[in-house]
This record gives structure tokens, C-alpha cells and sequence, in this order.
């Protein structure tokens, strides 16, 4: 079975969960995440905290997306790098 990165991944359910009680961590979810899906090698794997695991997660699903810009900051993103 080839894992999906889609929202019918285990870390969807796990992300849910977290905010209602206490349970055992997915290791073999967060080991196909890490290995299959990221390509980490075991080292990086197994120095990702949690929480870099799933914003890794979010950062592949497309979770936590960003506010658009405003014309504020564009001016400010023109200001600091102007053209020639």
C-alpha cells in the first residue's frame, strides 16, 4: 500500500483529537510521514520534534495559510527592494 498525502492521512484525525483528550502518539503514521512521504532521512526524522512534524504536515497539506498582502506591504516590499 502506497500512503497518500491527502486529508484522509491519519495526521487529519490526529490534528482533530489533540484538542479533545490525551492518546497514543501514531508512530507508524508519523513514520510514513517522515520517511515515505518527507524523504527525511531517519537521523532528521528522529530529531523532529512533534510540532515540527506536523507543520511539516500542514506546510504539505496546504494547513495554516497565510492572510493575502496588503497594499501596505506591497508598498513596503517596493520600498525595501526597488526596482533598478
Amino acid at each position: 500500500m502506497t500512503p497518500k498525502a491527502d486529508s484522509t492521512f491519519g495526521f487529519d484525525a490526529l490534528a482533530a483529537e489533540c484538542e479533545r483528550e490525551p492518546h497514543a502518539f501514531p508512530w507508524d503514521d508519523a513514520l510514513t510521514l517522515g520517511l515515505s512521504i518527507l524523504r527525511w532521512s531517519p537521523e532528521t526524522f528522529w530529531r523532529a520534534t512533534p510540532r515540527e512534524l506536523m507543520a511539516a504536515w500542514e506546510g504539505l497539506h496546504g494547513g495554516r495559510k497565510s492572510e493575502p498582502a496588503l497594499s501596505g506591504d506591497l508598498r513596503r516590499l517596493m520600498e525595501a527592494f526597488p526596482d533598478g
